[in-house]
């Protein structure tokens, strides 16, 4: 998914909000925001959202040497999940349908994230959980069972930290598959590393490996070799959250993407409301046939 002029107040607001939240200096406040608005101007038009993303954080790590300014709530996040899963097992052990649950539920889980609003509470979450087990979602849910039961191999993308306890409930139901949780390489945002992979137990479950970027998405370009690897011999690929879509939504590997669209420009790619709950398979050239090249309105 490419990045769209309406991308950009949003990595401005990102930016000024990581940078108060790591520094109280006005000069780094303002050389970020300029930096910013430098890098939208020269962004090449096949940019992906997290790009700029991953360039706005390792500036504020160059400006301030923060390198994990979000370290403390992601570990209130994953402890708020971590109290929720029994409660979401017997959603799941009632259900007529576990698998379908458990993607409702880690979907549900994609509302914890700071790169895409503010501040997540409780409340949040469980009003995330009702509407995924009570409202109707945009999915290919019989192409994703067929090939998730067909498949011997599976290589799940975690997005948040707190959303990947979520992402545990549907792994444990595709069990005794082989599953390898790949999470990014370094800090970005909340998303999920392997501390984080680790402190919702995942790691007695499945392999879990990095995949050496800290963009908050999948830069294949960025990533390391072990997990190219892994990506192209797996069978199916499970990629989670906003991020990961707008990296991989033209893929022509079979990932599904499974996520909340949870801002206007996302929303607007995939065709649907604000808030929709999203299970949908990549399609290679996907931006392209939606919107031709950039300023051509199709």
């Amino acid at each position: 998914m490419r990045t769209s002029p309406d991308c950009y107040p949003c990595f401005v607001r990102q930016a000024q909000k990581a940078a108060k939240m790591i520094s109280s200096d006005a000069a780094v406040h303002e050389k970020i925001v300029r930096d910013v608005l430098s890098w939208t101007n020269e962004l090449n038009e096949e940019a992906t959202p997290p790009l700029l993303a991953q360039l706005i954080h390792r500036r504020l790590r160059e400006l301030t040497g923060s390198i994990d300014p979000y370290e403390h709530v992601k570990s209130i996040h994953n402890q708020l999940a971590l109290r929720l899963l029994p409660e979401l097992r017997g959603e799941i052990e009632k259900s007529s349908d576990p698998l379908m649950t458990a993607v409702r539920l880690a979907i549900a889980g994609n509302i914890i994230d700071l790169g895409a609003g503010n501040d997540v509470s409780e409340s949040d979450v469980r009003q995330s959980i009702h509407q995924a087990l009570t409202e109707p979602f945009a999915d290919e849910q019989e192409e994703f069972r067929q090939s998730v039961e067909s498949a011997s191999d599976i290589l799940y993308l975690a997005d948040n930290a707190g959303e990947i306890a979520f992402d545990r409930l549907l792994i444990e139901q595709l069990l005794p598959k082989k599953i390898t949780l790949a999470v990014r390489g370094a800090p970005i945002l909340n998303d999920a590393t392997i501390v984080d992979a680790r402190a919702v137990g995942l790691h007695e479950l499945v392999e879990i490996i990095d995949n050496g970027s800290d963009a908050p998405g999948t830069i294949l370009e960025d990533c390391n070799s072990r997990f190219i690897d892994r990506f192209l011999e797996a069978d199916v690929i499970i990629a989670k959250g906003q991020g990961n879509y707008e990296t991989l939504s033209d893929t022509p590997y079979e990932v599904y993407c499974l996520f909340k669209a949870k801002c206007p420009v996302v929303a607007a790619h995939v065709g649907l409301p604000v808030g929709t709950q999203v299970l949908m398979r990549s399609r290679p050239g996907f931006s392209q046939l939606k919107y031709g090249r950039r300023g051509d309105a199709k």
